[in-house]
């Protein structure tokens, strides 16, 4: 799957925080550089914050006050500003720089890929490594000045240390987000576990209640071993903990809430535009865990939908709308049905002299503008265009779905069309026929390939009035059937005349022509629509 412009909801990757896909490769880069820094940086702050704040509140000896204070004091913040240095400096500079390429609209390679998706459990365990320096350092310092204070500092650098670590790699995570989607956008990577909605939860528990509540435990083991520990001090002790487990705790979960429901906050998003017809629409998948796939999988339902519409969209311009929702909705099969249409043919008169005499881009132009007038008005009128054939139409009413007066239709749209050739193509002319009777209508052909036709003699006698509607002044016949067979709103705009006994037919047909004056007030009608005056 391909990152594309396609969706342009205002926070494709979750967060406004993130940019768009259309920012520049140095505006992103900056963004990200300035978002890790600032998370990892503020993150191992407010861990050293809690190292002073845990000293006070657990029981034990006062590592504030003499003989730890000061050995304390010079190794705590010295050791902090190395550590800042290495782990927010060099950790964010290393990671930017492995992460070049999704900066640059180069392709990664599979070994980019998996840097990109597990860069923040890399930049975590920096982290972790970081603390546990410090834990090595502040435990050396405690032991060299009394070893009663040795197992209070490691378990408060302990504990603040995995704190910083499940919030820098919340805050990582987050971050990275625009090279973790340019990751997924180029394929799934092989050989990547990351952690998934289960894990994140857990993780979530166990740093923001499990860590904390051992610590407790460790308070009130602590309270029974040493004789020196009162109930001031175990009440001070448990109310601080409990304070700072009720900002920490929420604070984590409310993060790993927020880092689960932001692709499925996308996934919805985007199925509230396919429900408003918006077909063209892509999600960046920013999430290497199941909800990655949820996204993905939600891009490639929508490109299937999209894909759908566009076949069925082309099977509809090559077959006709109505045929077209009808083969979608019922099971199609070889064989038709007796139907009452009406059959309409328009044939162009003098194309071979016009194919002769024009270029053929010309002759294309002049026939692709024939055929939209056409088309226009009978799919206007509630029929359809059923067959070109090369400057000819046969167009059906009431087949396939039904129509309430067929005849009336098919004479009131070739009036129309008569009315629209004069006024936007004088430059050519075309002769009609219209004819009305039972037809049968139906699939054509063999198993693996068949169309939809109506074969019987209204058809063939539509074709044989259009022949002879081309030597015909009036240049649109109807006959007496159709007439009748129409809504007598429609049939009194027609005048039946003598009967002809048309080729191929055994017995005389009395032919209809539209009335003098109704022809040219609808010739009018389409002059003025032509310039605009409609």
């Amino acid at each position: 799957m391909r990152l594309s412009p396609r969706d342009r909801s205002p926070a494709p990757l979750g967060s406004r925080l993130l940019g768009g896909r259309d920012e520049s490769s140095r505006l992103r880069r900056a963004r990200v550089q300035i978002l890790l820094t600032v998370f990892l940086v503020g993150a191992n702050a407010v861990g050293a914050a809690l190292i002073p704040a845990l000293l006070l509140l657990v029981p034990g000896p006062n590592l504030l006050q003499p003989p730890y204070l000061v050995p304390l004091a010079i190794a705590g913040p010295t050791y902090t500003v190395v550590a800042f240095v290495i782990g927010a400096g060099w950790g964010t500079i290393r990671t930017l720089n492995s992460l070049r390429w999704s900066f640059t609209g180069r392709e990664p390679t599979p070994k980019e890929q998996r840097a990109a998706l597990v860069m923040p459990w890399r930049l975590t365990r920096l982290n972790l490594t970081m603390w546990t320096g410090g834990l090595l350092v502040l435990g050396t310092v405690t032991a060299l000045v009394d070893l009663d204070g040795l197992v209070k500092v490691t378990s408060v650098v302990a504990l603040s240390g995995l704190v910083v670590a499940a919030f820098g790699f919340l805050f990582s995570e987050f971050a990275l987000r625009p090279a973790a989607a340019r990751a997924l956008a180029s394929g799934r990577p092989a050989r990547v576990r990351l952690t998934g909605v289960a894990g994140r939860t857990i993780m979530a528990w166990a740093l923001g209640s499990g860590v904390p509540v051992l610590g407790l435990i460790m308070i009130a083991i602590t309270s029974m071993i040493r004789e020196d520990v009162t109930v001031m001090d175990m009440a001070i002790a448990i109310l601080g903990l409990g304070g700072i487990i009720l900002i920490i705790g929420p604070a984590l979960m409310l993060m790993t809430s927020a880092a689960i429901t932001a692709p499925i906050r996308s996934v919805r998003a985007g199925m509230d535009r396919v429900q408003a017809g918006h077909l063209d629409v892509e999600l960046s998948v920013f999430d290497g865990s199941e909800l990655g796939r949820l996204q993905s999988g939600f891009n490639r339902m929508a490109e299937g939908l999209l894909e759908r519409e566009r076949i069925r969209d082309l099977f509809g311009r090559q077959v006709g709308a109505e045929v077209a929702e009808a083969a979608l909705r019922d099971d199609p099969e070889l064989g038709g049905q007796e139907r009452r249409i009406a059959a309409y043919f328009i044939d162009l008169i003098g194309s071979t002299e016009l194919a002769a005499s024009r270029p053929p881009t010309e002759v294309v132009d002049l026939l692709n503008r024939f055929f939209g007038i056409v088309v226009d008005e009978v799919l206007h009128h509630g029929g359809i265009v059923n067959k070109f054939e090369g400057d000819a139409v046969l167009a059906v009413f009431g087949a396939p779905a039904p129509n309430p007066d067929p005849a009336g239709s098919a004479l009131a749209a070739a009036v129309r069309i008569r009315g629209r050739l004069a006024a936007e193509m004088p430059e050519c002319e075309a002769a009609g026929g219209i004819s009305f009777g039972t037809a049968v209508a139906g699939n054509v052909g063999a198993d693996r390939r068949y169309e939809y036709t109506v074969i019987g003699d209204p058809v063939n006698e539509a074709a044989r009035l259009a022949e002879l509607a081309k030597t015909d002044p009036a240049r649109l016949l109807a006959s007496e059937a159709t007439v009748r067979a129409a809504e007598p709103r429609v049939a009194r705009e027609w005048a039946v005349g003598e009967q002809v006994l048309l080729r191929g037919r055994p017995t005389p047909t009395p032919l209809a022509r539209p009335r003098a004056e109704q022809a040219a007030d609808g010739i009018e009608a389409d002059r003025e629509a032509s310039t605009g005056t409609r």
